[in-house]
């Protein structure tokens, strides 16, 4: 059985690159094969207070059009949550290139790898290999807890790890091409695919921003009401988060990482124009221009404002949630991550920002062979 079949699927989570000649009724080159793996890092995750020791990650990548995909949905066993993509389980790797490019993918706060499975499998059937870690202590897999919902800088190297691990995986490391690895993350995962890129965090900054008369929605997002280990957002003191706060503004940069897309990044205002200064690889940032959630003025365009080679595309009526998986039909009251604006339609917003994520990463990480 599929290692994730059984686990609840997670409730949360640009440059200007022309649109690829992508739509839902082209012919995808690929069908779409799913797995997932266990990586156990040196640096066990437990002490953020997570059940979770080990890293767990969901894998799609490319298989032959002649293998048959299954249609599946994604949650709890008899109580879907979000529509997923067609799949093959566990199905041999396409034999139809000896190296495929690689794109690591990093959900929002509180979310999980499945609630980006609209991307992870559409970018699969396009011809790469996604692999997206639940970050521990901040996805919904498990209780969320403080320290893994305050200590962001953390999740990087969560990334790091599992490329660690899927380079050194029998099965899928000797077909993955090394000069054409990318990241791609939504909300608190844009934040952390900018840090693998080299941005570094001014923690003190946001939190001063927070406590000022300029503090808006992203100082009190909806997924805080989960924290099971803190009173509010206050961290129990341990002199292993101590030391993770000391490193907070280090530079958690990964040299094997080429390109990153940013989608409807968060912390904006933890940066400042110093912090791109090592950013030295090409950076694509992409947002709803109906995002409450995030708000675009300190965030996403904050961003662009401290890079202006990563030129910012904004989707009408997007907002923050759009960039999740589809509700279900029968999802029950409408959670609000499965409400978007009227007229807006997920499934076409979906479509655009897939064009945009296959667009840029077909630009800077170019076929070699």
């Amino acid at each position: 059985m599929n290692l994730f079949r059984c686990l609840l699927a997670g409730v949360l989570l640009a440059g200007s690159f022309p649109a690829a000649s992508f739509a839902t009724d082209t012919i995808a080159p690929y069908h779409v094969g799913e797995s997932g793996r266990l990586f156990h890092p040196d640096k066990a995750r437990d002490w953020r207070g997570a059940k979770t020791q080990a890293l767990l990650v969901r894998i799609w990548y490319p298989v032959d059009r002649s293998v048959t995909e299954q249609p599946h949905d994604i949650g709890a066993p008899g109580h879907p949550i979000f529509e997923g993509h067609p799949v093959a389980a566990d199905a041999p790797l396409s034999p139809g290139k000896a190296r495929y490019p690689l794109l690591l993918m990093s959900h929002g706060t509180g979310g999980s790898a499945d609630s980006l499975d609209w991307l992870g499998a559409a970018l699969a059937a396009q011809g790469y290999i996604v692999a997206a870690v639940n970050h521990p202590g901040n996805t919904a897999l498990e209780p969320l807890t403080a320290e893994g919902f305050l200590l962001w800088w953390e999740r990087a190297t969560d990334v790091s790890e599992v490329l660690d691990g899927l380079l050194h995986d029998a099965v899928l490391g000797p077909h993955i091409d090394m000069q054409r690895v990318g990241a791609v993350g939504f909300s608190l995962g844009g934040y952390t695919v900018l840090e693998l890129a080299g941005a570094r965090t001014h923690r003190l900054a946001f939190e001063h921003f927070c406590v000022s008369p300029a503090a808006d929605a992203i100082c009190h997002p909806p997924e805080a009401q989960g924290l099971t280990h803190a009173d509010g957002f206050a961290l129990a003191p341990s002199p292993q988060t101590d030391a993770s706060i000391a490193h907070s503004d280090d530079s958690y940069r990964d040299p094997r990482i080429k390109a990153v897309f940013a989608i409807a990044p968060a912390l904006g205002e933890a940066f400042n124009a110093s912090s791109f200064a090592d950013v030295r690889i090409p950076i694509a940032l992409l947002a709803g221009s109906a995002d409450t959630t995030v708000p675009l003025g300190t965030n996403a365009e904050r961003f662009a404002r401290f890079m202006p080679n990563a030129k910012l595309t904004l989707l009408p009526g997007a907002g923050h949630y759009t960039f999740l998986d589809v509700c279900t039909p029968n999802v029950g009251d409408q959670p609000f991550f499965c409400k978007d604006g009227p007229g807006v339609d997920r499934t076409a917003i979906h479509a655009e920002a897939i064009a945009q994520v296959a667009a840029f990463f077909a630009k800077t990480l170019p076929t070699t062979n």
